[in-house]
């Protein structure tokens, strides 16, 4: 139960920590050579918080108070199976739920094949805020324009398929038609979930800043020159990053997207915004903009804790057997369909089940 009693701890720890960085505070980061605030070193993902104000806490506001924290670490303490499924949706939503219905559903992602348990899932850290998101103040998505319903409508996120512009493709015709994050080339940047392979490397430098991901090993080069962004014709998967500071802070502003980000389209600006206030604490402050989506801007913030670990490579390669099985799962069920297209109406008929007479 290692995990569940590092749980424990740090909720316990949280309304100081959360508390202290909301007033004024005396300390100093440390400065890179060229005289801006240092950022560099290992950041861990690790937090707790939902992205949004769950229902149960919809009265909260943006803080919980010191009993709600007791609440909730007694809550976990109560249901996390550390044997069970690995959780790497919303843990905080599964607690409330469960002292709602007293079933903690631990259940997998994809329960169906096997994946990981608990056990290799890392420590989490919380903090008592009750919704990543910022703004708007209620904690929730701002609504969706007509045209971000209509595309969300749709079910199934936009692949990039290379090629296939003569014609409708099928889920899996080629490896191509497969998410990128299946086919081992990239999450997508800024990669939000935590707990799993969540960490980050920034390494400092006055013309670049590179914020490398654990995750597909992802680098993004920053350009920290006051160079304008591309040519909106030109399109990158991780965006168009440029850099500047503003006063201690950090800010870098994506835009050029192939896919966009969170549900968007390509046209979406991202504005990260790096913020050291504390010796072990980054805040991580991303402001997503685009019209065609969502009716008004929204920001969310999540805390990277400063660690000693290192990032490992994430061997992730598109041949893997996943790929195999995926595409030959598919191609095994069109040959059960036409299989099933040439029986002939004599044979469909005998093979239906006899209906009594009235």
């Amino acid at each position: 139960m290692r995990q569940v009693f590092a749980v424990i701890a740090a909720l316990g720890l949280a309304a100081v920590t959360v508390a202290a960085q909301q007033g004024s505070s005396t300390w100093t980061p440390p400065r890179t050579p060229d005289g801006h605030p240092d950022l560099q070193g290992v950041w861990a993902n690790n937090g707790i918080t939902p992205m949004t104000r769950p229902t149960q806490w919809k009265d909260k506001g943006p803080y919980l108070s010191s009993a709600d924290v007791e609440d909730m670490k007694q809550t976990l303490a109560k249901f996390v199976d550390q044997g069970g499924d690995a959780i790497f949706g919303n843990v905080i939503q599964l607690a409330l739920n469960a002292k709602d219905t007293g079933k903690f559903n631990q259940t997998s992602y994809d329960p169906t094949t096997g994946n990981y348990n608990q056990f290799w899932m890392a420590d989490r850290d919380i903090d008592n805020r009750t919704s990543l998101i910022i703004d708007p103040p209620d904690g929730q998505f701002p609504p969706l324009t007509a045209e971000g319903s209509a595309r969300r409508a749709l079910g199934r996120q936009q692949v990039v398929v290379e090629g296939s512009e003569g014609g409708e493709r099928g889920p899996a015709d080629g490896p191509e038609d497969r998410p990128l994050s299946e086919r081992c080339i990239s999450y997508g940047v800024p990669r939000l979930q935590a707990n799993y392979n969540s960490y980050f490397q920034i390494i400092q430098s006055p013309e670049t800043v590179t914020v490398y991901q654990e995750m597909i090993h992802d680098a993004r080069m920053v350009n920290m020159r006051g160079a304008p962004h591309l040519p909106s014709s030109v399109r990158q998967l991780h965006g168009d990053p440029r850099g500047r500071w503003e006063g201690d802070t950090l800010v870098v502003e994506s835009t050029n997207f192939v896919n966009g980000f969170q549900g968007s389209t390509p046209d979406v600006k991202v504005t990260e915004r790096f913020s050291r206030t504390e010796a072990d604490h980054l805040n991580w402050q991303i402001t997503v903009d685009d019209p065609k989506t969502w009716t008004t801007p929204w920001t969310f913030m999540i805390r990277l804790k400063l660690t000693e670990d290192q990032i490992y490579e994430y061997a992730c390669h598109e041949g893997n057997h996943s790929m195999i099985g995926i595409l030959a799962g598919a191609r095994a069920d069109e040959a059960r369909d036409a299989a099933a297209a040439k029986r002939t109406p004599a044979a469909k008929a005998a093979s239906k089940p006899a209906t009594a007479k009235k």
